[in-house]
């Protein structure tokens, strides 16, 4: 069973070299009716927002963030969901964006 990430406080634990979400980036999710939204913040990211739903066990959404250098960046991302020893999610975001794909792993915080 997929966990819900309704009230989920999370950042990215690990990035890409070409990403800019970092551990300072938190995402603040909610879950209703099958959708997925998250609006977040911190690092180089000044306000984003995704929204999205899960798909055959895995989060596929699509995002938009604006930079704290002014730039505007969009792409999509699917994510694998794990449950971590401690019961926490972890998300394995494979992502493609506007200038790149990659990955990152989002954690939620403790």
């Amino acid at each position: 069973m997929t966990p819900s990430l309704d009230g989920k406080k999370m950042n990215a634990v690990e990035t890409a070299p070409n990403g800019v979400v970092n551990q300072e980036t938190i995402f603040h999710f909610k879950e209703s009716e099958g959708v997925i939204t998250a609006e977040y913040a911190g690092g180089q990211v000044k306000h984003g927002y995704l929204v999205g739903k899960i798909i055959e066990g895995k989060l596929a959404f699509q995002y938009t963030q604006l930079h704290e250098d002014g730039e505007m960046d969009g792409g999509h991302s699917v994510c694998d969901i794990e449950t971590l020893a401690d019961g926490r999610v972890r998300l394995v975001e494979h992502f493609v964006w506007d200038d790149g794909v990659g990955t990152n792993v989002i954690e939620e915080l403790p």
